[in-house]
């Protein structure tokens, strides 16, 4: 009996058209029940809900012929009668239309015959009735009519019976979908059972199905496993053998023929690592192709081998037998071959492998201690590197080459070609560093010969140049070595030489410091000795008072030439900052005659300012330090003037000339400040250098004119850093004209509130009251004695405690303080004061300096406010430090108000009215 076999296509396809035949058996009877729910929800849809509408339509109609009538009798307009009518004509469709669809139902139907009287009843007895009435004027009928309620009477019943009709209908629907319901749960039912029984029958053909299969499967994976479960080693020689005969088979069959493609894969990958591996650490070419030789020929089964290496001789390109492999006849043996020159020179030309079998008996002899006999098969193949031939490998064998053997000589010719050129190129550079070294030698060697000769140079000139002559016969690179050596001779001496003036600069300013700092130092000792020698009865208050003013004059002196050194200092180590602010323009020229007026007219010199009438009133800039530049321009043009004017001018700034000169800042606004005298000029090639720090036109200290030669130097950084330019033009013996270009800022760039306004003004007050001081001594040291003594009246009976460790600082503070009629304690340290605080006296101010020893000022001031709670007792601090954030410090530590030494005793006197009156 012949035996019948499926194959697994056909079993799959025999399960799934029982599956398919019992889903469309299943499916018939679901649409046949699905069919008839369908019909029932059409009907009730179709039925049901018309009879709703149907009724709710005559409902209303009568509630429009309601309306109509009543917004008729109303208004007596027969526009309300409108709804009336058409409710009227309508009714009776509807109701027409509602009794067809209750034929089905009988009950409903005279239900329904019950309320038609009533509505012809009412449209007869109130709705015509009432219109004919209403047209007639008949308010007497109309008045009895609503008075005896009839249509309502009416209206109420039809509402009655409606609603109850519409409760029925709509019980009568519920029923139906009711019905619908369990009709929908028998068709669930079936769909269940009909899913329950295609769900067996396909588990159990899928069972068949899948036992058939997955057993010759489990065959296969067992065959698998038995190969590959070797201690993690895949044994690739292995193969599976399988009985079957579906396509179990050809699985089995197409897993051999993958298991010897891996196979052969494996070898190759194998083989190519393992020659690879022979490259590393290897510097010569001869030991890299006899190494790749030795490899190669025993994995493809060679018996003997050669390698030509290309090598380039002149015009011609020859390829040099580098190594071989078990070569018995090395005479007979060619060492070369040019291009196109036999197989090897041949296989070069055309960049492809040449495989030969079948070779002559006589073609050549491998010969070992037992015998010898002639390779029947030869393959020559190139090694490329970007499709250039660096080498040709021969290799003979008495079997076959296999495929795999050609693949791996494939692989092996881009990796044995790189290793080639990386080798050559490691055996060109140790050539080319030898050489470097060598070079480097002689080049060392003529190095010290050429330092030796140019010591002698030094000494003997004639021998330089003629050694120089020589040098530049006989060597390039001693030449090249001059020229630098005379280029750092050259920039050597043009060192030497800025260095020599810059030192000269440095010390005529320290000559000019030095005699600028000792003439108010003279006066402050000389003076001060005389105070402190001579015995105050015998001098004359007059005396006094002038020694006085002539000290505190020099003190301000001194103090402004620390200030331009301390500005400069900050300038060229980039910690000055600008303050931008609203600086109002307008009051620029009452200020600056205010400063200036004295001094021309002390000279007796016309001192003008001219305002533009374009001029904008307010700029945003640092007015403190536009001030100050413009007072340092116009002190200059006082001092270098000494008969005619000063002219200040302020103006919009010239478009062209911002162009030039301030190109980022062409559009914005620019205002120019030009300060005009009629001096004594500047020569044309001084012009630029009285911008430079510590130089001047005369910088002798024997010079006409006094000063330290910083200010202007000051005032072009100051310019500089408010994004602005300053240019001079002069004449000898004719004048300057200094001209100051400063920008308009669009934005604040730091929100300072009012400091830097505060600042400009104590600086002005400070600088008109030095002004005034030196130019008008008897003006300035007159006091008003009603004012004073007004003022006075506030320090009597005042107590202060004064905390300072400098006894030379307490001293002048007490004396004067006293005199005011203030009685004044005083603390060496923080910690005192916190003492004596403590100790129950009451203080009415607190003057508190700031490095103190012990505990400092800032420390002091925060213990009052924290420890001690005395939140109301006012503090002044006194600090000598000019920072920027000074003031902000003292006011977090706890101080009321803040200022900065050496004291000016009439802003500390102003300033403690303030906080004695608070």
């Amino acid at each position: 009996m012949k035996v019948f076999h499926l194959n697994i296509q056909a079993k799959i396809f025999m399960v799934y058209v029982l599956i398919v035949a019992c889903l469309g058996i299943s499916l018939v009877i679901v649409n046949h029940a699905m069919k008839d729910l369908q019909a029932e929800i059409e009907f009730i849809s179709n039925h049901d809900m018309t009879v709703h509408e149907l009724t709710s339509q005559v409902q209303k109609n009568i509630l429009d012929m309601e309306t109509g009538i009543r917004g008729y009798v109303i208004t007596g307009d027969e526009q309300y009668l409108e709804p009336y009518e058409i409710g009227s004509r309508s009714w009776q469709d509807n109701y027409s239309k509602l009794y067809t669809l209750l034929a089905d139902n009988p009950g409903q139907q005279r239900n329904l015959e019950q309320i038609r009287p009533l509505i012809l009843s009412w449209i007869a007895n109130t709705g015509e009735y009432v219109v004919q009435k209403k047209r007639e004027d008949n308010q007497e009928a109309l008045q009895h009519h609503f008075e005896q309620h009839t249509g309502k009477k009416i209206m109420d019943q039809l509402r009655t019976q409606l609603d109850s009709f519409l409760v029925d209908e709509k019980r009568v629907t519920a029923e139906r979908i009711e019905g619908l319901n369990q009709s929908n749960e028998k068709v669930l039912y079936i769909w269940y059972a009909i899913i329950a029984f295609v769900t067996i029958i396909t588990f159990a053909l899928s069972l068949f199905l899948s036992r058939s299969i997955v057993s010759t499967i489990k065959q296969v994976v067992k065959t698998i496993r038995e190969i590959t479960d070797s201690s993690s080693h895949v044994d690739l020689t292995a193969r599976i053998e399988v009985q079957t005969k579906d396509e179990l088979q050809e699985l089995a069959f197409a897993t051999n023929d993958l298991l010897g493609s891996l196979e052969r894969q494996s070898w190759i990958q194998k083989s190519l690592t393992e020659i690879s591996t022979i490259y590393q650490g290897i510097t010569d070419i001869h030991t890299l192709a006899k190494a790749f030789v030795s490899r190669l020929a025993p994995k493809l089964g060679a018996a003997y081998g050669i390698v030509y290496l290309r090598k380039n001789h002149s015009v011609e390109t020859v390829f040099i037998r580098v190594a071989d492999y078990a070569l018995a006849d090395q005479e007979n043996a060619t060492d070369s071959f040019r291009l196109g020159e036999g197989l090897v020179g041949q296989c070069a030309v055309d960049k492809r492998i040449f495989l030969i079998d079948h070779l002559p008996e006589d073609y050549i002899k491998v010969t070992s201690g037992l015998g010898e006999a002639t390779p029947r098969h030869l393959v020559v193949a190139p090694i490329m590197v970007e499709g250039r031939v660096e080498a040709v490998v021969e290799l003979a064998a008495f079997q076959p080459f296999e495929a795999s053997h050609l693949t791996l000589l494939d692989l092996l010719q881009e990796k044995f070609g790189q290793a080639i050129v990386n080798v050559l190129g490691r055996m060109e550079v140790e050539r080319l560093l030898g050489e470097s070294q060598v070079m480097t030698e002689e080049l060392q060697t003529q190095s010290e010969e050429l330092q030796a000769q140019s010591e002698e140079l030094q000494v003997q000139q004639e021998q330089l140049r003629m050694t120089n002559e020589f040098l530049e016969e006989q060597n390039l690179f001693a030449q090249q070595r001059a020229t630098e050596l005379q280029k750092a001779r050259d920039e050597l001496a043009d060192y030497a030489r800025k260095l020599q003036e810059s030192s000269q600069y440095k010390s005529e300013f320290l000559a000019n410091m030095s005699h600028e700092l000792r003439t108010p130092l003279n006066s402050i000792l000389i003076l001060s000795q005389m105070l402190m020698e001579n015995d105050q009865a015998d001098q004359e208050e007059s005396e006094v008072g002038e020694y006085s003013r002539v000290i505190y004059t020099a003190g301000q002196d001194l103090l402004r030439l620390i200030d331009d050194i301390l500005d400069l200092s900050k300038i060229e180590a980039g910690k000055m900052e600008i303050m931008m602010d609203e600086v109002n323009v307008s009051e620029i020229p009452q200020l600056m005659q205010s400063i200036f007026d004295p001094v021309a007219v002390k000279k007796q010199l016309a001192f003008e300012v001219h305002v533009h009438p374009d001029t904008p009133d307010v700029m945003l800039t640092d007015g403190q330090r536009l001030l100050q530049i413009l007072k340092n321009l116009l002190s200059n043009a006082c001092k270098f003037t000494e008969q005619g004017r000063i002219t200040l001018r302020i103006e919009p700034a010239n478009p062209a000339s911002v162009r030039e000169l301030l190109p980022e800042l062409e559009g914005e606004t620019v205002l120019t400040f030009s300060v005009t005298d009629t001096g004594i000029g500047i020569p044309a090639d001084k012009q630029e250098l009285i911008f430079e720090a510590f130089q001047q036109v005369d910088g002798t200290t024997n010079r006409q004119f006094g000063g330290t030669g910083l200010g202007l130097s000051i005032c072009r950084e100051f310019t500089r850093l408010l994004g602005g330019a300053i240019l001079v033009e002069s004449e000898l013996n004719h004048g300057s004209t200094f001209t100051l270009y400063i920008p308009s800022r669009r934005e604040n760039t730091h929100q300072a509130g009012q400091v830097p306004e505060l600042l400009a003004e104590k600086e002005v007050a400070a600088a008109k009251s030095s002004v005034i001081r030196e130019q008008e001594p008897t003006e300035a040291d007159t006091p008003n004695s009603a004012t004073s003594t007004s003022e006075d009246r506030l320090f009597q009976e005042k107590c202060v405690l004064l905390v300072d460790d400098d006894a030379r600082n307490v001293y002048a503070l007490v004396t004067t303080l006293e005199r005011k009629g203030i009685r004044v304690e005083v603390a060496e340290n923080g910690k005192q004061a916190l003492e004596i605080l403590q100790g129950g006296q009451e203080y009415d101010l607190v003057l508190m300096d700031i490095m103190m020893p012990i505990m400092n000022g800032y420390e002091a001031m925060k213990a009052i406010r924290e420890e001690l709670g005395m939140d109301e007792l006012p503090i002044i601090a006194l600090t000598a430090k000019a920072m920027k954030q000074e003031r902000e410090k003292c006011l977090e530590a706890g101080a009321s108000d803040y200022i900065m030494k050496p004291l000016n005793i009439d802003q500390l006197l102003s300033l403690m009215r303030v906080w004695l009156t608070k």
